[in-house]
């Protein structure tokens, strides 16, 4: 391999360790703490939100823990159910939008993403506070490519509209979305095909279900544990997306090769890169024998995000000190009048 190669080359593993910046050097800073909802970790919440949060001692409970050294962040567990608990957060949300003090929240949408713990929904949140709750998100995104008689393997590229919430101007793959709540994987995958490329039914059928891909990523605003679903979907030649709800402003068909350098460039939305490489990989653009980082993009492109959402439940915790007759740690929490824990007759334990 030549020396140029090597060095083109070697900017896939840097750009891979771009958007996976916080879980590579994120938890080394020290000042995370798990958010927890009905006793489940479902999110990170870093030292500048908290110091807002703690001003509503009513909604959250912040208390000291032998698990973790900077503590944690509990909702309060007197809200019984999904609306109570999304309404008591929701009107948090609003005073913190309203007094501008994260730029998360200027791209408020009035679009819900649910916060799950593994396949129980607990409460649904404004898609723009989630990075500040560092909830993982769910997207799907759609390769269209098409195989071209004179250049091969040729990619659809959009350009997001300047007037988006998020990376405005930003080339990104053809299409895009996020999870709403009530709407599912394949259900996503076609309303965004028709919406922004205006892909016709007898093509958008051949969605081909690719996997997914998962990154750990921060930025100014916020925390983006993301896992995007993908699908690829060959086109034909003379097919051309246009736009139809306005969230583009451009759409660009590019040979592989031109791809690659197109996602390197800082006009590419940095998020979107984990799909088009692992696209590239899959389609034999980026292969092992040319790549001496081959394992470790692919494991970038694969973060067990899964693993980093694990802190021992606080029920958990109370259930194992009343069977050792040790009193609980509730003392240390900043919530007023907790309900007391009663056993159900499944041996788990709710707020009474």
């Amino acid at each position: 391999m030549s020396s140029a190669a090597e060095l083109k080359l070697s900017r896939v593993l840097g750009l891979a360790k771009k958007f996976n910046n916080f879980y590579l050097t994120g938890f080394q800073k020290g000042d995370i703490r798990p958010f927890l909802v009905e006793g489940q970790q479902c999110g990170l919440i870093k030292s500048d939100v908290l110091k807002q949060l703690v001003k509503y001692p009513e909604v959250f409970c912040i208390r000291d823990c032998e698990h973790t050294k900077q503590g944690l962040v509990e909702l309060n567990p007197a809200f019984r159910d999904y609306n109570e608990r999304t309404q008591q957060l929701e009107k948090v949300l609003r005073n913190l939008r309203s007094e501008g003090l994260f730029p998360a929240l200027q791209g408020w949408r009035d679009e819900y993403f649910e916060v799950k713990s593994e396949h129980n929904a607990l409460l649904k949140m404004e898609r723009a506070a989630t990075p500040l709750f560092g909830v993982r998100k769910y997207g799907v995104d759609i390769n269209g490519y098409v195989i071209h008689p004179k250049h091969g393997l040729c990619i659809w590229l959009q350009q997001r509209s300047n007037t988006k919430e998020t990376w405005p101007g930003k080339w990104d793959n053809m299409v895009g979305g996020g999870l709403s709540v009530g709407y599912g994987i394949k259900e996503t995958a076609i309303k965004e095909a028709a919406e922004e490329a205006s892909i016709p039914s007898h093509l958008v059928k051949n969605l081909v279900s690719a996997g997914c891909v998962s990154f750990f990523f921060e930025s100014r605003q916020g925390l983006f544990p993301n896992t995007e679903y993908v699908f690829d979907l060959e086109l034909p030649v003379d097919f051309v997306p246009h736009n139809a709800d306005g969230e583009v402003q451009a759409f660009e068909l590019l040979p592989a090769k031109e791809c690659v350098e197109r996602v390197f460039t800082p006009e590419f939305k940095t998020t979107s890169a984990p799909v088009v490489i692992d696209f590239l990989i899959r389609h034999g653009h980026i292969t092992a024998d040319d790549e001496l980082d081959f394992t470790q993009i692919v494991e970038l492109l694969h973060v067990p995000l899964q693993s980093l959402y694990t802190y021992k439940t606080r029920l958990e915790q109370m259930q194992k000190l009343q069977q050792q007759k040790l009193p609980n740690d509730a003392n240390n929490c900043n919530c007023p009048n907790l309900p007391p824990v009663r056993p159900l007759e499944n041996g788990h334990k709710k707020a009474a």
